[in-house]
């Protein structure tokens, strides 16, 4: 093959270019005729029939519908005649006595009221409307009849399965038309709970990730609603019983649906796109999708069903790819890839249109369409095949070039309907297009002889529109005479239109068109004058003028004798309104009293009917002070005078037009004009505010309410403020009319379980709008299909009784006066009123208690039962007792709710106390009422570690020791079993080693000696029970700067109280880091030599003071002022600036802060507070400590630290606190004065009836030895610290404590070694624990006076009564006191 030559291109080209050339030239000759809408033309244009309206394509009935419609509606002149054809044979409607056709219309009608079934009429219909033009078809319409088939009757057998297992339950609902919506409900109606364990898949299936025990249920019904029919059909319930194993084993991810690693999915395009997976596994899989090559669209993508559905509204091609939805647990991941295909059904890119050509013209019609795959283009013609028609002598000017029909030189009878069909496997479109061959003879569109007026000189137009077919020839004459008018200073357009150039006065004339066509011509006529145009000859001037004075401005005009003409004056573009300060007249505008409001752009326009002219002139107001500069600047601006002269104008039903004239700006301009009313009927005497206007406007329209009686005033406000408001305006009343306004906040609730009541907000006093005001309620049950019942009130308020108890009703409202009724509202749902709940909660218990938690566990009630709105579970808690002996607890009872619906719930209970017995009952509450109590449960919780010590004081007694003293933790949360003290000195920023210290649980001193007298220390301090170890209390000693004067300043420090700061995490430590270096004094005397200090100092004379500083690690650094004196005097130096000991006692809403510090008195403080979770900080001034810190949040984290306000770098360090949840104050009964009081009285009548039954005891020869008097009285006498109130506390083998009286081992060693025989217990038998007396070491004799045992009277024994004698005092340890009156009535003392 050789080459192309140059030549061989170029001619290859040229030909392309003509060929090109010759299909542009074409279409330029295919334009199709514009028929105008003159009425006269549409009357007698001459049209194929267009289809209109028609039904859908895929139609659907009722079967009960007692007729069938099916639409063809048509247009056309002739008007069309109606055929139609079911399934491609011609229907007969007159042979069908039950089908009808509408008149002058092709809608069919089927009735069944005589007989028939509307199953005997399904199929494909189609219209054709026909006339002498031609035939337009309608869409194939399929007719079917909607179907809601029953359920197959089977037989499900019980569906076992292992817990932890994965599980399908199958639905396979009936085929319907349409398909129904599938749900599954249990036999209470209640529909199935899902979540992302259990869900429906798009098939209807119900899948199980993995089975829990409380699956196990008999009544998983598979539900079809057919909305179509408004029926539902139920399958056999599904009997579901879990088998449950010891250890459930967990499983990774498996795809239940769909199965394998890949699939694929096709969807048309404009559809909803819907892709799932579902996932099983243990513990339940999460879903997460994705597309490949790309991001999902996240615009139009949507999750549903707990992440396993992707939803797409409507499909795109860019839509089509690899999705990929993977299911992770934490034993493993898997994945499925979905590829998904977009196609699509025919869609229009260029619809064909209808065509109308003159005879001999050319046209085109184009059909173009797309679609996946690309649609099929057929034409037909009058609904026949375009292919198949006989050839005919029109159709020799016709060409079909696949989507596009060519007409070249059309003639008269080749009008017809043509039909474009696209289509592929997914669907058709089908389009009407006619093309109308038109011929018309010419006919003039406008008026008849029209006169137009022209300014001289100006260009000027003179319209002839016209019509016909063929298109006919324009041609224009002036006054009857010469040939047409084209050329010079005429041009003659297309469209009729004669173009003047320039007129002048020899133009004026009649100027005649003719339009001429093959069928006939048409003229019409057009007189022209030309006038002078209007002009200002003497226009207005610029002005500066004083205020007080006057202003004129000229506007003299001249225009054409024959044309009337009006002058108007506007000030900076509004329309001046004259009142009776300008005065205006022919020639000029007069301002008899210029203001500063006058200042400001006037402009004269003059307008005749055909033209207008204007002209502008500024006036510019000058003050008095104007004349001497320097007293005018120096005048400050002021709040402006109130406006004058109120007027109302333009009166209407409900708008007003209120003028005012400004008064002085007073050297601020007025921004704006506030309008205020006041009516003389709800609120007489209070001025309300209307509405606001600009400050260049000084007239405006008010909009008004009804049937008020309005007086208004004005304010005029500028930068410096408002100004006082101007005179009232004369009263205005508006005209009463229906309400506009609708009540707001329409409800319905119950006040009692038979009742609705339906309230409302009453329409406020300006929204009445008239006299009589009431309203108009309406109410039925909801979803019950009655009627509206109604009543009409004046009240806010009405009572609906009888009703059952807890049902929804449909309310709506309507305002009315004595004028007419307002707007309806909204349908609002309200609820008749609420009953007790019939059925409580039951098989209340608990599990997994902890020390402060614990599972709660019930069996919950029918939701039907409630009687009202659900709200919670509702627990009621207390904590009975401490298993801690001796300390008393609040048994108020708390409260918390549980709000759930599954069928075995559960809860937990937080926040308990440790080492406590609770008691609980569960009910369960609607709106208003709660149910009988639960069973009741008690429990215990756990042992845990104490809270910190209730105070931890450090004293300095002496310059050599410190006095460490604690208290017992206020909530212990077991048995003490001790405390444990760990300190370490403080050198500085270092830290000695650490030493630690036990104590028994009744220890709480503890004395250091000090190695120095400057010696610090910082302590942690925490209480102990068998769990470990609680919360610290951390402190440091105390530091002091003149240890000379120690004693004389003050012998205790004593630190914060645990009381006050309960809350501890952690403590802080009391001296922050500081930015001043460390600094040491080294003093040099003769005798005795001074301890080498860390830095050598220089060689200094003996009795000088060298000051070292050794260099700090932080950059910033203070110097500090030392100062130092002999050695004989006291040394001062001057402390340095610090911060320590920052405590924080939060509660809810607020946290008291304590801090130490050695700044002056009159110091100030900055608290600085983060919030943790969004780390907002706050910053407050303080001065002294303690301070309260407020609006906090409860249950935050916070952060706190504080700083001088003077040496910012001066800080304490941080501390982290919480503050506590919100909660209801609890009243500790113990601490209460009554519960005091009761109690001393009890104590004292106890204490009188045992003195009385003592003294009855001793009459009669029953008195008591000598020795027993002596014995009492040193009982009345004893130190009542040494006496031992309970056999426990004495040489308690364990070392615990009793918190009932508070003594320890320690004091009663004490009491032992003292040489004091008084001090020392009773000795006697001790009661065994059921109640006898054990045999004691000493002998029955050696009690009383003898040595024989004295009896009484009746027999019985006195000695245990007595005490033994001085010399055998001192014998024995073990005493009686449990069976001794004298020790119980000391025990109450």
């Amino acid at each position: 093959m050789r080459p192309v030559g140059g030549r061989e291109m170029l001619g290859k080209v040229g030909h392309a270019a003509l060929t090109l050339l010759s299909l542009l030239l074409l279409w330029q000759e295919a334009a199709a005729i514009e028929v105008p809408l003159d009425p006269k033309i549409q009357q007698d244009l001459k049209q194929p029939p267009t289809i209109i309206k028609q039904s859908v394509k895929d139609y659907i009935v009722d079967p009960r519908d007692n007729t069938i419609i099916i639409e063809c509606e048509a247009k056309g002149n002739p008007v069309p005649k109606f055929s139609w054809r079911r399934n491609g044979r011609l229907f007969t409607i007159g042979k069908d006595p039950r089908v009808t056709m509408r008149k002058r219309s092709g809608t069919l009608e089927v009735g069944f009221r005589s007989g028939g079934r509307p199953e005997d009429y399904e199929g494909e219909y189609q219209c054709f409307a026909s006339n002498d033009l031609g035939v337009a078809l309608s869409n194939k319409i399929l007719l079917r009849v909607s179907k809601a088939p029953l359920w197959p009757k089977e037989v499900l057998a019980p569906v076992p399965v292992t817990e932890g297992s994965p599980l399908v339950l199958p639905c396979n609902p009936p085929p319907g038309l349409p398909p129904p919506l599938i749900f599954w409900m249990d036999s209470n109606m209640t529909p199935i709970l899902q979540d992302r364990r259990v869900s429906m898949g798009l098939n209807g299936d119900l899948y199980f990730a993995n089975v829990l025990v409380q699956d196990a249920h008999s009544d998983y019904s598979c539900n079809a609603r057919f909305n179509f029919t408004y029926t539902i059909q139920q399958k056999n319930p599904f009997n579901l019983k879990v088998q449950t194993s010891r250890k459930v084993a967990e499983t990774p991810p498996s795809f239940l649906s769909p199965e394998g690693s890949g699939s694929s999915k096709m969807v048309l395009r404009d559809e909803q796109l819907l892709l799932e997976c579902i996932a099983a596994g243990l513990p339940t899989p999460s879903i997460k999708w994705f597309k490949r090559g790309g991001d999902l669209p996240a615009q139009k993508v949507k999750f549903e069903n707990f992440n396993k559905t992707l939803k797409i509204l409507s499909v795109s091609e860019e839509d089509a790819g690899e999705y990929v939805c993977m299911a992770d647990n934490r034993l493993g991941s898997i994945r499925h890839s979905i590829d998904v295909q977009v196609k699509a059904a025919p869609y229009w890119l260029d619809k064909p249109t209808n065509l109308v050509l003159a005879p001999e013209e050319n046209g085109r019609l184009v059909c173009r369409a797309n679609g996946n795959p690309k649609p099929n283009i057929q034409w037909l013609m009058n609904g026949e095949p375009i292919n198949k028609i006989t050839e005919t002598p029109a159709s020799a000017n016709r060409e079909v070039l696949g989507d596009t029909i060519m007409f070249r030189g059309v003639q008269i009878g080749s009008s017809a309907v043509y039909q474009c069909n696209a289509s592929n496997q997914h669907g058709y479109l089908l389009a009407n297009a006619f093309v109308s061959v038109l011929d018309m003879a010419p006919r003039m569109l406008g008026p008849k002889n029209q006169l137009i007026k022209v300014i001289m000189n100006n260009r000027t137009f003179l319209n002839c529109p016209f019509f016909g077919s063929p298109l006919p020839e324009l041609r224009w004459f002036k006054n009857g005479q010469g040939s047409g008018l084209d050329g010079g200073q005429y041009r003659a357009h297309i469209n009729g239109t004669l173009e003047i150039k320039r007129a002048r006065k020899e133009d004026e004339g009649i100027y005649t068109c003719v339009a001429n066509n093959m069928l006939g011509k048409a003229e019409n006529q057009v007189q022209l004058e030309v006038k002078e145009p209007t002009r200002i000859i003497q226009a207005p001037t610029h002005q500066s003028v004083l205020r007080g004075s006057k202003a004129s401005f000229h506007c003299k005009v001249v225009s054409d004798p024959s044309l009337p003409t009006k002058v108007t004056w506007t000030k900076d573009g509004e329309r001046l309104d004259l009142g009776w300060r300008l005065k205006k007249d022919e020639e000029s505008l007069t301002i008899p009293s210029v203001t500063e409001n006058d200042e400001g752009i006037y402009t004269c326009t003059v307008k005749s009917e055909i033209d207008q002219d204007s002209a502008s002139a500024r006036l510019t107001v000058l003050e008095d002070a104007f004349l001497n500069p320097s007293v005018f600047s120096a005048l400050p601006p002021d709040r402006p005078d109130p406006p004058i002269d109120l007027d109302l104008s333009d009166p209407s039903a409900r708008s007003v037009r209120l003028t005012w004239i400004p008064g002085n700006e007073r050297r601020s301009p007025v921004t704006e004009f506030l309008v205020q009313f006041e009516e003389n009927h709800w609120e007489p005497g209070r001025w309300q505010d209307l509405s606001s206007f600009p400050g260049d406007l000084n007239s405006v329209i008010l909009q008004l309410a009804p049937n008020v009686n309005y007086q208004f005033r004005v304010i005029a406000i500028n930068s410096v403020g408002r100004s006082q408001p101007s005179q009232p305006s004369p009263r205005y009343k508006t005209t009463a009319a229906p309400p506009d306004a609708i009540p707001r906040d329409l409800r319905g609730w119950g006040s009692d379980k038979d009742n609705m009541e339906i309230t409302w907000e009453p329409l406020r006093d300006l929204e009445k709008n008239g006299p009589n005001l009431q309203y108009n309620v309406w109410w039925r049950r909801k979803d019950s299909g009655d009627n509206w019942t109604n009543v009409t009130t004046s009240e806010s308020k009405h009572v609906v009784r009888y009703t059952e108890t807890y049902v929804p009703y449909e309310m709506k409202i309507q305002a009315r006066n004595e004028l007419g009724s307002g707007p309806e509202s909204n349908i609002v749902i309200g609820y008749s009123g609420e009953d007790k709940p019939a059925d409580s909660p039951t098989e209340l218990r608990v599990s997994k208690v902890s020390s402060t938690r614990a599972n709660i566990h019930w069996k919950p009630v029918d939701l039907s039962s409630v009687q009202g709105e659900f709200k919670e579970y509702r627990l009621y808690y207390w904590r009975e007792a401490s298993l801690v002996p001796g300390v008393v607890v609040s048994k108020e009872k708390m409260t918390t709710g549980f709000y759930t619906t599954v069928p075995e719930p559960s809860g937990i209970l937080k926040d308990l106390v440790p080492y406590s017995k609770y008691k609980m009952f569960m009910v369960v509450a609607n709106s208003r009422y709660e149910s009988l109590p639960s069973n009741n449960v008690e429990f215990t919780t756990a042992e845990d570690v104490p809270d910190a010590p209730r105070f931890f004081r450090i004293n300095r007694r002496s310059l050599d020791t410190l006095y460490l003293e604690w208290g017992k933790p206020l909530e212990p949360n077991g048995i003490l079993v001790g405390y444990q003290l760990a300190y370490q000195r403080v050198n500085g920023s270092r830290l000695g080693p650490q030493q630690i210290e036990t104590f028994r649980p009744n220890e709480t001193d503890f004395v250091l000696r000090l190695p120095d007298r400057n010696a610090r220390y910082k302590f942690n301090l925490s209480a102990l029970t068998k769990v470990g170890k609680g919360e610290v209390y951390a402190e440091e000693s105390p530091h002091f700067t003149n240890e000379e004067n120690f004693t004389d300043a003050t012998d205790v420090v004593e630190l914060t109280d645990a009381t006050l700061s309960p809350v501890f995490s952690p403590t802080p430590t009391p001296l922050p880091p500081t930015t001043i270096p460390p600094t040491t004094i080294s003093i040099t005397t003769p005798t005795p030599p001074p301890t080498p200090p860390p830095t050598p100092p220089p060689t200094t004379p003996p009795t000088t003071t060298t000051t070292t500083t050794t260099e700090a690690t932080t950059p910033s650094t203070v110097p500090v002022l030392v100062t130092t004196k002999r050695v004989d005097q006291n040394v001062l130096v001057t402390p340095r600036r610090e911060i320590w000991n920052l405590t924080v006692v939060p509660d809810s809403y607020y946290a008291n802060v304590n801090w130490s510090h050695n700044f002056p008195a009159d110091s100030k403080f900055v608290l600085e507070v983060t919030l943790d979770s969004n780390k907002t900080v706050t910053v407050e001034e303080v001065k002294q400590p303690p301070v309260n810190l407020k609006a906090l949040i409860a249950g935050e984290k916070y952060h706190l630290r504080v700083y001088s306000q003077e040496l910012n770098s001066v800080s304490s360090k941080s501390v982290t606190f919480k503050t506590k949840a919100a909660h209801i104050d609890q009243v500790d009964i113990a601490t209460q004065g009554w519960f005091i009081g009761l109690m001393c009285a009890i104590a004292l009548i106890i204490l009188i009836l045992l003195i009385v039954c003592f003294i009855k005891r001793s009459r009669g020869g029953k008195y008591p030895s000598p020795g027993f008097l002596t014995g009492f009285t040193k009982y009345l006498v004893r130190d009542k610290k040494d006496l031992p109130l309970d056999p426990v506390d004495q040489k308690d083998q364990d070392g615990s404590f009793d918190y009932q009286n508070g003594s320890s081992v320690r004091d009663r060693n004490e009491n032992e070694n003292s040489s004091d025989e008084d001090n020392k217990p009773l000795q006697g038998s001790q009661t065994s624990l059921d109640g006898n007396v054990k045999e004691s070491d000493d002998s029955l004799v050696d009690y009383g006076e003898g040595g024989d045992g004295q009896f009484n009277e009746d027999g019985s024994f006195i000695g245990q009564y007595t005490v033994k004698k001085d010399k055998d005092e001192t014998e024995g340890n073990e005493s009686s006191e449990a069976t001794s009156p004298v020790n119980a009535i000391y025990s109450l003392a």
